[in-house]
């Protein structure tokens, strides 16, 4: 059904149509070739984790829900779909991809690292645009083409170097209930990796329209078995400016090693920084580092 919004043009109330409440997700998915998941507050997201790759950082073959995992969220604003998104790439794959981005109008606001040491090295562009929800899908998918990013339902390879050879789809061998309650929060498994989303407390707004959490302003964290009593863990924590160094402090002072520092946005109020980081070690301690950086930054409650 389509539905009206009202916009105030010169003083005139000028009604235009919005989107097919039941239509809009579909033209994603088909223009896609790949399904998404309806999240919280109008938001479709599209998971297109890189399960081709078999990345090794410190002798650990990294799942691609702890480190590998491309997404596009798409929200509706009046008559057109905002997207926003994280592609995870190979070295070689950047310049094709982000050119034929470009050549469709989507905008590129971040290209850098996650992690340290991994091989192969991977690199993640995060992406911005918004129109016809069919055009948008378009875009993406030709461009996505160019690259090795699986649109079935692969699963990922192990490598014999890796140390943990469990498959993706197996629930991890963590004491979750303990990490909930050291890191205050609530996660959930996926592909064998416990992830956990914290929002913050403060809404987020790029180029004056609201980002939220499934769009990416939330912050992440990943925890992944290794061996007995370890884990692996990365993520990002979304950051203000006066956060940051506190956070740093927090981290390398319980071992976990800060692996980048940059922006995902462009026009994002309040300027946010995203940290990413790294550990293989006790999963106790690890949980108890990563509460004394959550405990720097002004979270919601659950």
């Amino acid at each position: 059904m389509r539905i009206l919004t009202t916009v105030t043009v010169l003083g005139l109330v000028v009604s235009t149509p919005a989107l097919d409440a039941d239509g809009w997700q579909q033209q994603i998915a088909s223009g896609l070739g790949k399904q998404g998941t309806e999240m919280p507050k109008g938001v479709y997201r599209v998971g297109l984790p890189r399960t081709d790759l078999k990345v090794v950082l410190d002798g650990v073959e990294i799942k691609p829900a702890l480190a590998l995992g491309s997404w596009l969220a798409f929200k509706p604003m009046g008559n057109e779909v905002m997207v926003m998104g994280d592609l995870v790439m190979t070295q070689e794959e950047i310049a094709p991809v982000l050119t034929r981005l470009e050549q469709g109008g989507m905008e590129i606001t971040a290209l850098h690292n996650h992690l340290l040491r991994a091989s192969p090295a991977t690199m993640y562009m995060h992406v911005h645009g918004h129109g016809d929800p069919t055009t948008l899908a378009a875009t993406l998918r030709e461009a996505l083409t160019v690259s090795k990013t699986p649109f079935g339902a692969e699963t990922a390879a192990v490598s014999p170097q890796a140390t943990t050879t469990a498959s993706t789809n197996q629930k991890p061998d963590l004491d979750t209930a303990a990490l909930d309650q050291t890191l205050g929060h609530k996660g959930k498994v996926n592909g064998g990796v416990y992830q956990m989303s914290v929002a913050r407390a403060e809404a987020v707004r790029d180029d004056g329209m609201e980002v939220l959490a499934a769009m990416g302003s939330a912050i992440a964290i990943n925890i992944q078995p290794t061996t007995t009593g370890m884990a692996a863990t990365s993520g990002d924590f979304v950051l203000t400016a006066d956060e940051v160094n506190p956070v740093i402090k927090a981290l390398q002072s319980n071992g976990i090693e800060v692996t980048a520092l940059h922006n995902h946005m462009l026009k994002d109020e309040p300027r946010l920084f995203f940290m990413h980081f790294w550990a293989n070690d006790d999963t106790e301690k690890l949980a108890k580092g990563l509460r004394a950086a959550l405990d720097q930054v002004k979270s919601a409650k659950d």
